[in-house]
């Protein structure tokens, strides 16, 4: 079943008590894991069951990897510059059915800066996953590549309940 037949339309809020945001990114050869706070997210489905919005905001100020001097550094204006910009936003700009679930494309803002993002939505038992994989060059990251991978995985995993 696709995930287009199993949202009734109308409003879904996560519930920020059961929804986590990770990622994976290379370090130094090798891959590096962590999590972040999410602190809003919201669907909205059509009476037709399509998609129509896909909002969600993540706290990078609680980012944890681990590795706590590596937590640190991650709030440089270089990389993250978490004292300027503590939070990354994501709206969705369109979505389109696919058999697992939703092709969706958006905005993703952090830094100041934003970019266009393209992940895949799927919803299983009133619990959403969004994946994406994230170019950090286009948000204005720029490390050796033998540092930190070009490429950072995120996966969103939300709880989710139909707002009144």
């Amino acid at each position: 079943m696709t995930a287009v037949r199993t949202l009734a339309p109308g409003r879904w809020q996560a519930d920020l008590d059961r929804t986590t945001a990770s990622f994976t990114v290379g370090n130094l050869g090798r891959k590096a894991h962590g999590t972040v706070p999410v602190t809003a997210g919201s669907v909205e489905i059509g009476p037709d069951g399509s998609l129509l919005g896909v909002r969600g905001t993540l706290d990078l100020s609680g980012i944890a990897t681990g590795i706590p001097k590596r937590d640190l550094d991650l709030r440089r204006p270089g990389l993250l510059d978490l004292d300027r910009h503590p939070t990354m936003r994501f709206t969705a700009s369109s979505a389109r059915a696919v058999d697992e679930g939703w092709e969706v494309t958006g905005t993703l803002t952090c830094r100041g800066t934003a970019a266009e993002l393209t992940g895949v939505v799927t919803v299983d038992d009133l619990v959403l996953t969004a994946t994406a994989r994230l170019d950090r060059r286009a948000l204005g990251i720029r490390a050796p590549s033998f540092l930190i991978g070009r490429w950072v995985d995120i996966t969103v995993t939300a709880a989710i309940r139909h707002s009144a």
